[in-house]
């Protein structure tokens, strides 16, 4: 009955994407995961931040970078330098609509760049304040929406089992001689059945031995 308990318990481990707003170090063209909140992070003059919303592993190596360029000379280029202020370009990437929560879709299709020209004390969160209101915080100072995008939510678990389908030219081609329902959910749109047998299999065993235990004392 313990295995049983652990299969239970293990259950919440499958809420393992985050559909949120990473935030991205440009540096040498490359994105790099930042290591600092935009509240604290400070750009020095000529820095490229970027922002993605996406459905993303909670681990930076998995997470879904912009879909441009960390190239500052592309966004800032044309903005000629001011006296006592820094250039940081931002690179603002709304994500698919496949990522979008329900009933909302990305303000456009591509990722918005933008030239932000501020203090040289100015924060990153100050820099994308300049180029992209409305912003959205939560209590915990993490960064909801951009633009007032998305309207609601911020950084919400999600069950792999509800995460997009992948393309059907990533996928294997279906068994034509397969015999299974075609409105039942095979592509993994939630747990496999494998799982709930075992875990029947697993009830009727420890029923057993149960019984076999209390037979043994009569």
């Amino acid at each position: 009955m313990g295995l049983v308990l652990t299969l239970f318990a293990a259950s919440p481990a499958l809420a393992a994407s985050y559909r949120y707003w990473s935030f991205w170090d440009g540096a040498g063209g490359r994105w790099a995961y930042a290591t600092q909140g935009p509240s604290t992070a400070r750009p020095a003059d000529g820095a490229t931040l970027g922002f993605r919303f996406s459905v993303s592993k909670d681990a930076s190596a998995e997470a879904a970078q912009p879909r441009a360029a960390a190239d500052f000379e592309a966004v800032c280029g044309g903005t000629a330098p001011a006296e006592g202020k820094k250039r940081v370009a931002l690179v603002i990437d709304f994500g698919v609509p496949e990522d979008a929560p329900a009933g909302e879709t990305p303000p456009q299709g591509g990722p918005r760049t933008a030239c932000a020209q501020l203090a040289p004390a100015a924060t990153a969160a100050e820099a994308l304040a300049e180029v992209a209101k409305p912003l959205r915080y939560n209590g915990a100072a993490l960064l909801c929406g951009i633009s007032g995008y998305p309207k609601t939510g911020c950084g919400e678990p999600i069950e792999d089992a509800q995460q997009p389908k992948p393309p059907a030219s990533a996928s294997a081609d279906p068994d034509p001689n397969s015999d299974s329902d075609s409105d039942s959910d095979s592509t993994g749109s939630g747990p496999s059945a494998g799982l709930f047998l075992g875990i029947a299999a697993v009830l009727a065993l420890g029923s057993a031995a149960v019984w076999q235990s209390r037979r043994r004392r009569r």
